[in-house]
């Protein structure tokens, strides 16, 4: 891995709750890919929900307590990172509005400007150009919403993929759209969301690639899920899976044969 000698080595993984519960091995790949950049990475026990359900739903209160708790929790790291645009985006754009002045203010501004989502912070930051794994076959990737209009995260996970032995990339159409998860959006807005992933699909197959990633596992699940009923042979993974080259467990919502 090719990278620019960091000057401040200590990172704090937001590993995100949909990683933590379901999909741990995006973790460990994501510790993987900044340790193999040079820097030393915590995992804080004390971490929870960055706050985006309540905060989509409404609930200020419970939102400001979770994100005092989670600056608490990080402030003292050189930078923080998760492997997901929309947990991502909530920290660095939404923490600061929620608070208007004073010293909560002023520590949400500071945290804020360390928040990265992992393939911005390893490409931008870090200043990796290459990653010495291979992974044969075709891929496409799915722009999340979050990760792309909040963060401008596009070329980033891209770059990355395109330094990886033996592998394809295969734009889908309108990789840009929406997938129809949208976190609350999807349980509030059921039919709504059914349609928007059937789109979805259709653009993945559209592609002809084997693989679908993308960098947020709520998108994942939701598009995995749509491809497994639809009976598509399409393997779904995150992208630090790819990018780390542990793809040993099985792709997303796949069984161990």
């Amino acid at each position: 891995m090719n990278q620019q000698t960091p000057q401040s080595r200590r990172v704090g993984l937001f590993v995100t709750c949909l990683v933590d519960l379901f999909r741990p091995s995006i973790g460990f790949a994501s510790v993987k890919l900044l340790e193999d950049a040079g820097y030393t990475v915590d995992v804080p026990m004390a971490q929870t929900c960055c706050g985006q359900p309540a905060y989509n739903s409404g609930d200020r209160e419970d939102t400001i307590a979770i994100a005092r708790k989670t600056i608490e929790t990080f402030e003292d790291y050189d930078y923080i990172v998760a492997p997901s645009g929309s947990c991502a985006g909530m920290l660095k754009k939404h923490y600061p509005a929620l608070f208007k002045d004073g010293d909560w203010a002023e520590r949400a501004k500071a945290f804020s400007a360390k928040v990265y989502e992992l393939t911005s912070f390893l490409t931008d930051v870090a200043g990796v150009d290459h990653v010495d794994v291979v992974h044969p076959g075709s891929v496409t990737y799915h722009d999340s919403c979050s990760g792309l209009r909040e963060l401008g995260i596009r070329e980033q996970p891209r770059k990355l993929l395109r330094s990886v032995g033996g592998l394809e990339i295969k734009e889908m159409p309108e990789s840009d759209v929406c997938c129809g998860f949208g976190g609350t959006f999807c349980v509030k807005y059921p039919d709504i969301s059914n349609r928007i992933v059937e789109d979805k699909t259709d653009s993945i197959r559209q592609s002809g690639a084997k693989t679908l990633l993308a960098g947020d596992l709520g998108c994942l699940m939701n598009m995995a899920g749509k491809l497994q009923r639809q009976g598509s042979d399409v393997e779904v993974r995150h992208v630090a899976e790819v990018l780390a080259g542990m793809c040993d467990t099985p792709a997303i919502g796949r069984r161990k044969d």
